[in-house]
């Protein structure tokens, strides 16, 4: 099994952190605190990695967090994973110059992956991470929204894995959509799906993790990382207890 990691995500909409319920922009719930100040305490907390979502730019494009990136990547120590509107190479380029550690690529992984299995060329496969969100359709398809989660794409989400695991790409990271801000507990049958057919990506589960018995199941899926949200900004999870699993 591949280390494993917790990443203590951020996600930001006009300068505040919010989360979404199951990705829908109409419910959003605002939590109080400079996200550079939260960084921090997810770095006194013991967290190597953060996850920083621009969800103004995923829905328009144009990242807009270049100036917290910076805050945060010099202040805190922490290496951070970010995205959130990245259409171009160029894009990809200044969030690494702004200091990410990982540029995370969502629409455009799924509407032309040549383009971006020519990044993983150019950047490397440490540098990327392709975010293969989904949610399940009426009729059990793992269908692939897109442009923060608003379209959907024509193609589903075994098709899209199946043509990165076979890339070169290294780091995928899947929201279930239907779970993400809901507390619900994560997607075990999802994970264990991707890990087992594609057993050379490293998986990062995202959507619905409560509390450190979830983070540890979903490391049991054989899952490399767990992104934590909700449950941290509320305080419903130690994230010094959650650290803990990357090293059972």
């Amino acid at each position: 099994m591949s280390e494993f990691t917790v990443y203590p995500a951020l996600d930001l909409r006009g300068g505040t952190v919010v989360r979404l319920h199951k990705g829908d922009y109409e419910r959003e719930t605002r939590y109080a605190g400079n996200p550079v100040e939260v960084a921090q305490d997810y770095a006194r907390a013991g967290a190597r990695w953060l996850h920083l979502v621009d969800l103004d730019a995923a829905r328009a494009g144009g990242y807009t967090l270049t100036a917290v990136l910076e805050e945060i990547a010099t202040s805190t120590g922490l290496c951070v994973q970010t995205g959130g509107g990245v259409r171009r190479a160029e894009d990809v380029q200044r969030l690494l110059d702004a200091g990410a550690a990982r540029v995370v690529i969502g629409s455009m992984a799924v509407r032309e992956p040549e383009t971006v299995l020519g990044w993983i060329e150019t950047f490397g496969p440490d540098q990327l991470t392709v975010a293969l969100d989904t949610r399940t359709s009426e009729d059990g398809v793992w269908e692939l929204p897109v442009s923060g989660w608003t379209s959907v794409a024509e193609t589903d989400l075994p098709t899209m894995l199946h043509r990165y695991a076979e890339s070169g790409l290294k780091h995928v990271l899947c929201t279930d959509i239907g779970r993400d801000g809901t507390l619900g507990g994560p997607n075990l049958h999802l994970y264990t799906f991707m890990t087992r057919s594609s057993p050379g990506l490293s998986v990062q589960a995202s959507g619905g993790m409560r509390d450190v018995a979830d983070v540890r199941s979903a490391r049991k899926t054989g899952c490399a990382g767990a992104i934590l949200g909700r449950a941290l900004l509320e305080g419903r999870m130690s994230l010094g207890d959650a650290v803990m699993e990357e090293h059972p």
